[in-house]
């Protein structure tokens, strides 16, 4: 009847409505063109202040070597021995200047590191037995540790150890800067002029190869030194009796 289907045609009228704002609804949640491309502009913003704007050269690719999934740093370019454009916290700083200041501190830490993580252990195996046929005291821990700031102990050293400790640090100072000073452009980062045994190489690769060699050795020193110092601030235990595998014969 035509009762009938004015009802129809309203019923259907409705549902049209309906599914007409239910799409306008959705469509407002949706993110349009413009959006999206405000987003990824955004994204990279933030990206390139974090990692910077990458130096690609012929052939390479623009990622991190570290990090592939980030755009290699700016300052990274791999000139640097040991260079795999690793630097997440930014502490390369924005010029070659800063880079070259955070290089000096670098491999001086890793100098420090190799020399330290060789003494603690050693220190821990012969410091009693050779102060025991002196006569002189122990300057380990009770539990056989090696002083330091979280095991204690750095009280019982003397006076003249640090001031001897102190002056010999002056002196690689003052002959750093002298070689700064000496060599202008041709200086070479972490260049002390002490090299008794003429280890260093004449030609540039073999200078290259020996350079990334010291800084790889002194990165893995750094962080054996770390973990000495928390492992025996953890267990109080020396590490040659925690890992005896390391520093005690097998047979």
């Amino acid at each position: 009847t035509a009762k009938q289907r004015g009802s129809t045609n309203t019923h259907s009228t409705m549902k049209l409505v309906s599914t007409i704002c239910m799409l306008s609804s959705a469509m407002a949640f949706a993110p349009s063109s413009k959006t999206n491309q405000n987003f990824a502009q955004r994204t990279n913003s933030v990206e390139l202040s974090l990692w910077g704007e990458p130096t690609q050269k012929d052939g390479e690719s623009d990622k991190s070597p570290a990090l592939p999934f980030a755009p290699r740093p700016k300052l990274l370019d791999g000139t640097l021995a040991g260079d795999v454009g690793f630097d997440p916290f930014g502490f390369a700083g924005a010029d070659k200047a800063s880079l070259l200041y955070m290089r000096e501190a670098e491999l001086k830490h890793s100098r420090l590191a190799m020399l330290a993580v060789v003494g603690w252990p050693l220190a821990e195996l012969w410091d009693k037995p050779i102060a025991d046929a002196a006569g002189l005291p122990s300057l380990l821990t009770k539990t056989g540790e090696s002083p330091s700031l979280l095991n204690g102990g750095l009280d019982k050293v003397s006076l003249g150890y640090w001031v001897a400790v102190i002056s010999l640090a002056g002196i690689v100072e003052l002959e750093n800067s002298k070689m700064q000073e000496e060599k202008g452009k041709s200086y070479i980062a972490g260049d002390c002029n002490f090299d008794p045994l003429n280890l260093f190489p004449s030609d540039k690769k073999g200078q290259m190869e020996m350079m990334t060699k010291e800084i790889k050795h002194g990165r893995l020193a750094m962080m054996a030194i770390v973990g000495f110092a928390i492992q025996e601030a953890i267990y109080s235990q020396p590490v040659v009796a925690e890992t005896p595998f390391f520093f005690h014969p097998l047979f």
